[in-house]
């Protein structure tokens, strides 16, 4: 009896066990980190892992998207107190047209580069370690003063206001501004305009293909506006319409 009981209790500790052990592993799963550098820019992670010389840093709680950085390029981790998504009052449209107006750019043009570049994920991280909606390597968000790719609202900024920097760069030629962009300015001044790669020639034709749609849909829109304008029946006088 005192044998079948010492066996239950062993077993009761070991279920409890196994529940702590994974509610630290659940807590360690979602929890937010920021891994802050030398440099002063900070890195948004769900987890890390140390491998050899570099820290792995994981975007995603799956492990689908992660950034390596050098151990020595690392200054200390800080839990992130970023309020989560959905807390802050402003949505994409208000950060876009925000962005656009304080940088002189079409709205449309700035969507354009969003759905290219991350598909309108805020959590996107390419395998070059581009972050964000307008997918901003870290030297480039270090540049602009985007401390936290992450965030929407100064994602948004910093991406437009380099565009707008690019596009001033090249007199306003948004060919070659978009292919900068995409593959920086070094190589399209080697190659005097879009450079060779299947991957930048694929990125500029579709910014263009997407924001020509948009406008050409925005003044179809405007002449059927203008037609049905045009076509309203036009209210006689009330004391002709007495008679």
């Amino acid at each position: 009896m005192n044998h079948r009981r010492h066996r239950g209790s062993r077993g009761l500790h070991w279920a409890i066990a196994c529940g702590v052990v994974f509610l630290l592993l659940s807590v360690c799963a979602f929890a937010a980190d920021l891994a802050v550098l030398r440099n002063g820019f900070s890195i948004r992670h769900e987890r890390r892992e140390v491998i050899g010389e570099t820290t792995r840093l994981y975007m995603n709680s799956d492990g689908s998207g992660y950034v390596d950085v050098r151990n020595e390029e690392i200054d200390h981790f800080e839990s992130d107190l970023t309020p989560l998504p959905g807390t802050t009052a402003l949505k994409l449209p208000d950060v876009v047209g925000s962005a656009s107006h304080r940088y002189h750019l079409d709205p449309d043009l700035v969507n354009s580069v969003i759905r290219a570049e991350s598909g309108f994920n805020p959590k996107a991280v390419s395998r070059k370690g581009a972050m964000g909606l307008m997918q901003l390597e870290p030297q480039t968000a270090a540049q602009l003063g985007v401390a936290d790719p992450f965030d929407p609202e100064t994602n948004v900024d910093g991406g437009t206001r380099y565009l707008r920097e690019l596009l001033v760069r090249y007199n306003f030629d948004l060919i070659k501004a978009l292919a900068a962009y995409n593959a920086g300015p070094r190589r399209v001044e080697q190659y005097h305009g879009v450079p060779p790669y299947y991957e930048t020639q694929a990125y500029v034709a579709k910014v263009v293909r997407d924001f020509n749609r948009k406008k050409l849909a925005e003044r179809k829109a405007a002449e059927v506006k203008k037609a049905s304008a045009l076509q309203a029946p036009v209210a006689k006088p009330a004391a002709e319409a007495s008679r």
